[in-house]
């Protein structure tokens, strides 16, 4: 009997993931065979489950547009590249949500007329820079008041709880306040949140210390952290 050598078996089971992968696609109403049509040099060895889960958030998104709309996008190279942008980040993500915010940005390409679809694959790519724990803290500050938004807090608490890293801690919360803070400065890399700076009640002016250094108090929500947040479906 003849064997197969390694590439032969590596190209079968990438058949098999891509065949598997379509069959699952083919059966979610117009989404999925909208993904088809696109997903050829996407989805092998990609995450089938999470790919087909991914083509459902998509449909139940656009279901309410005219398919021709849709279809008629085809053959716009530059919302081609943002499915398939979006189906690469979906094949890696491993919770629903964020399969549903990759959805959001692509649906809302398609009815946006403010934000271009280069722009909305520019926002999908800012979403790929941040894990899942970043998009509840960029979340939080959209309501950053004590009062705002209990339900969300409560539903992320372990997440939100603030950790403080003072004298005498251990270092396990030494740790959860390192990492805390780590996750708002990278947000601020990427532009998303910004540090809010101190103002002095007596002068009305911005407050500094001794050294001549502008004291800030923590961070706030950008324009382009507010953007975000509105394309994968969290608004104020």
């Amino acid at each position: 009997m003849e064997k197969l050598d390694d590439d032969s078996l590596g190209a079968s089971r990438s058949d098999y993931v891509a065949g598997a992968a379509k069959a699952l696609l083919g059966a979610v109403p117009f989404a999925g065979s909208l993904l088809v049509e696109i997903a050829d040099a996407v989805i092998p060895n990609q995450r089938v489950d999470r790919i087909a889960h991914f083509a459902m958030e998509l449909q139940e998104r656009i279901a309410g547009l005219e398919r021709e709309h849709v279809r008629a996008h085809l053959t716009n190279e530059n919302f081609t590249d943002l499915v398939e942008e979006g189906m690469r980040q979906a094949a890696r993500s491993t919770i629903d949500d964020r399969r549903r915010h990759i959805a959001n940005i692509i649906a809302n390409s398609l009815t946006s007329e403010e934000i271009s679809f280069v722009e909305s694959k520019h926002l999908l790519r800012v979403l790929g820079e941040i894990n899942d724990i970043e998009v509840v803290w960029l979340r939080y500050f959209l309501k950053p008041t004590l009062a705002g938004d209990i339900e969300f807090r409560a539903k992320h608490e372990k997440v939100l709880a603030p950790q403080y890293a003072e004298s005498g801690a251990s270092p396990t919360i030494i740790d959860q306040a390192a990492l805390q803070q780590s996750y708002k400065q990278h947000l601020a890399q990427l532009g998303l949140l910004r540090e809010r700076f101190k103002v002095n009640p007596r002068t009305n002016m911005l407050d500094v210390d001794s050294f001549g250094r502008l004291r800030t108090d923590g961070y706030e929500l950008t324009p382009l952290g507010d953007l975000l947040l509105r394309q994968i479906g969290f608004t104020e």
